[in-house]
């Protein structure tokens, strides 16, 4: 479906907060298109949780878009600050996001937001995997996520804010839909949030990652790589039988990383399945000359129900690490955020 003009989403009509000032001008906007944007897309220019439009153009907009927000239907506060939330779309169905402020002189906070109802993946350490697809989120619906936690947790502005395509979903699955609300995020009228604030992170979908290198604005990408051979991501990931390791490391290279721009790698061990010093040989091999200066982190696994992966032992990760740093690699070891109210990388799981 083209995206120069208004998508029909549900109910008939396109969400108001998927409409870009052209497609709010080519419906007829009775006043400024910009300006109608830009009250529609700062939280900070709200009124009682709204945004502060006149009657005509209030009116108006009614008759053409759909101006619901997803609910929060439910939040949980972890104990480390973070709030892991259950967000009620228009249809009933339910999605997850995090909030995780940082505790900094100046402090910024991180959202982790889904991409999807569900996911097609199947990766068997993840409890979204164990869902299946649902849908695919409409960009009105991806945005209005931000918009939401914005208007209710803050912060107030775009400034503070850093995004990371983490939670429900696989985002190149459904990346005609993620796009759009990118470039609605980086709107210099909506929020304006520069691309390298915005993290999607992948599972490896190739085809995907070819199609968002030649994107613009183009976010930052993370690969969930988690297995350094292709039997073993074949068990754990069945989307290394379609794209192997090799093709997939063939994909960054074709990225050609912009000045500034870095890869973000992110490797979930598994105990007895991939936390070998093998392994590590096998990572940084991999990685070849981005295991220098682009981020490897390294994340425990995060238990669920869902899987009988096991988090391993602490003596375990750090050996790990440091067969990674001895060859090179710029390790991170990542102790995910919300782990306690099941909000962590892996945990996001919604029945309804």
């Amino acid at each position: 479906m083209p995206w120069d003009r208004p998508a029909p989403e549900r109910g008939g009509l396109p969400s108001a907060w998927s409409l870009l000032p052209e497609d709010l001008a080519a419906l007829g906007c009775p006043g400024s298109a910009v300006e109608t944007f830009r009250r529609l897309h700062r939280p900070w220019t709200w009124e009682d949780g709204a945004p502060r439009l006149g009657p005509a153009i209030r009116r108006w907009l009614e008759g053409v878009a759909d101006l619901r927000l997803p609910g929060i239907a439910e939040r949980q506060a972890s104990g480390d600050g973070s709030t892991k939330l259950a967000l009620e779309l228009a249809d009933g169905r339910r999605i997850e996001a995090v909030h995780m402020p940082r505790k900094v002189r100046n402090p910024r906070v991180t959202y982790c937001i889904s991409s999807q109802v569900g996911c097609a993946m199947g990766c068997t350490f993840c409890a979204t995997g164990s869902m299946g697809i649902l849908r695919n989120l409409q960009p009105g619906e991806i945005l209005g996520q931000v918009l939401t936690l914005m208007r209710d947790l803050g912060p107030e502005r775009g400034h503070d804010l850093t995004l990371v395509f983490m939670g429900m979903g696989e985002p190149l699955h459904n990346l005609e839909h993620l796009h759009r609300a990118i470039r609605l995020l980086c709107h210099p009228a909506g929020l304006g949030l520069s691309a390298r604030r915005i993290t999607v992170s992948t599972s490896g979908l190739v085809s995907g990652i070819e199609r968002l290198a030649g994107m613009e604005p183009r976010p930052l990408l993370a690969l969930s790589l988690n297995a350094t051979t292709d039997e073993a991501r074949n068990r754990t990931m069945p989307v290394n039988r379609v794209w192997n390791l090799a093709r997939l490391r063939a994909s960054l290279d074709a990225w050609g990383p912009k000045r500034g721009e870095k890869f973000t790698f992110e490797y979930v061990l598994l105990a007895g399945e991939n936390d070998t010093e093998a392994d590590a040989e096998r990572l940084a091999a991999w990685l070849g000359d981005l295991r220098h200066h682009h981020n490897l982190n390294l994340i425990p696994m995060n238990e669920h129900g869902a899987s009988d992966f096991r988090e391993p032992g602490e003596d375990r990760v750090q050996a790990f690490s440091d067969w990674l740093k001895a060859r090179g690699c710029f390790v991170t070891v990542r102790r995910s955020r919300g782990r306690d109210v099941q909000g962590a990388c892996g945990q996001l799981v919604k029945e309804k």
